[in-house]
């Protein structure tokens, strides 16, 4: 029966992923949801200590909502902003089991092809299902027929390496232990002993980096001799610190503005034009070797927020048309490089941008975005709501974009934001106001941060 009328499968039980499956459902498509964790939402829970840039309004799907309703589940306050716990444990975790054995846990695909067809042949091609081939979490194998395969896997499991050139420092995989890509949660005890009191290397310039200067400048306030070493491959400019007071999305600009004061009150000190090119013991810590022969001071840890990219290898034997330099769609990749656009100037889009040479494969949410770092929740529902129209033959709606960002850009909260109700949206016009007051430590002096 699978082979006669097989489902569309969707990889990643995620916040696209999962939007995807209520959009087929909606439409009257089998879908199979195949994540590699043991529960849904595996990636957002790596991240639960962190709060969302947007507000629960703008992180819901409304065929996901449509899905919900019978089970007596309501939206929280849709101005207020979740932490990546909230989104996985009162959104997507109940949207999975709505789904019931539409989602499958223990599931990590290992390959997807065409049905008898490796990537050369062309002979019957198209009318051949895919193949997808996983592996269970008890090390067995399988492989499912599937009549379409939507992409929703992330980029969570490929952070960039420290190395300039894209590739791991030399000794950066042998300092492992030394070194996380993940933002810390100090709340945590065990984390917390791990930075506290030692000096700590933050490889990165987006607003992870952001987060993570602000969270180690709150912990030396606290904690004497905990310090932060801030290593930019670029010189300290306006465009530094984001877009502060005028930045499209408000709480990214205040993190922005955080780690501007953590620099300026002393609990952290930057280091610019430093082009990691090795990483060397010495004793317990590690000394950061630039390009042009410059060395580090020794640092305890090293926590390097250089962004991530998408993981294609299990997807080798498919014809892709991807771009060269993001790894993105190839008609996407133009309206969304990040030397040109931010999130909040990336116009929706769909099937027609999303398509590849191979017909009925879409790469969806973050990973469609290759290595651009300026997805929204909201782009991503839109993208699978036009995906899902066009598998059920409503090619109309599928080109037709139900989708209008603010001008402003999608405003919202981030790790900024201790209470998620002070993160509000009460501004007319759509520009929201974060608190005026930004401190960094007990000490640091406030700095303005209203749009």
């Amino acid at each position: 029966m699978e082979k006669q009328n097989p489902p569309v499968v969707v990889v990643g039980a995620g916040p696209v992923g999962l939007a995807a499956a209520a959009h087929l459902v909606e439409r009257g498509i089998e879908p199979l949801v195949l994540e590699a964790g043991p529960s849904a939402a595996t990636a957002v829970r790596d991240w639960a200590h962190v709060r969302l840039f947007s507000p629960w309004a703008e992180v819901t799907d409304p065929a996901a909502e449509k899905l919900l309703a019978p089970t007596g589940w309501t939206r929280p306050d849709g101005t207020t902003y979740p932490t990546g716990r909230d989104w996985a444990e009162q959104y997507l975790q109940p949207l999975a089991d709505a789904l019931g054995d539409k989602v499958r846990y223990g599931a990590t695909v290992t390959g997807v092809a065409r049905a008898g067809r490796d990537r050369i042949v062309d002979s019957g091609r198209a009318d051949q299902p895919f193949t997808v081939h996983l592996e269970t979490a008890d090390g067995g194998e399988e492989r499912i027929t599937a009549r379409a395969v939507i992409d929703a896997s992330g980029t969570w499991s490929a952070p960039g390496p420290m190395g300039a050139d894209g590739l791991p420092a030399l000794g950066e995989r042998r300092a492992a232990d030394h070194i996380t890509h993940r933002v810390p949660d100090l709340t945590d005890p065990a984390v917390r002993a791990r930075y506290a009191g030692k000096r700590t290397a933050v490889v990165g310039s987006g607003a992870s980096a952001f987060t993570a200067l602000a969270l180690l400048a709150d912990l030396a306030g606290e904690e004497a001799d905990t310090h932060a070493v801030w290593i930019l491959r670029r010189g300290i400019g306006d465009a530094t610190y984001g877009g502060g007071e005028a930045d499209q999305l408000p709480a990214r600009g205040a993190l922005g503005l955080r780690a501007k004061a953590a620099v300026e009150a002393g609990y952290a000190s930057a280091v610019t034009g430093f082009r990691t090119e090795a990483v060397e013991r010495d004793g317990d810590r590690l000394v950061l070797v630039a390009e042009d022969g410059r060395r580090s001071d020794p640092v305890d840890e090293v926590i390097a927020l250089t962004g991530f990219r998408p993981d294609l290898s299990f997807l080798s034997e498919l014809r892709l048309g991807l771009d060269e330099r993001l790894q993105a769609p190839t008609a996407l990749a133009p309206l969304i490089d990040p030397n040109v656009h931010s999130c909040g100037t990336v116009y929706p889009h769909g099937i027609k941008e999303l398509s590849h040479p191979e017909q009925g494969v879409y790469l969806v949410g973050m990973k469609s975005y290759g290595r651009a770092p300026t997805f929204l929740a909201l782009t991503g529902y839109e993208q699978v709501r036009s995906i899902a129209a066009a598998l059920a033959g409503d090619h109309e709606a599928a080109e037709r974009v139900e989708l209008t960002l603010p001008e402003t850009g999608v405003c919202g909260g981030a790790g900024l934001y201790d209470d998620p109700d002070t993160a509000r949206n009460d501004e007319p016009g759509g520009c929201c106001t974060p608190p005026t007051t930004l401190q960094i430590g007990p000490t640091a002096p406030p700095t303005s941060g209203a749009c």
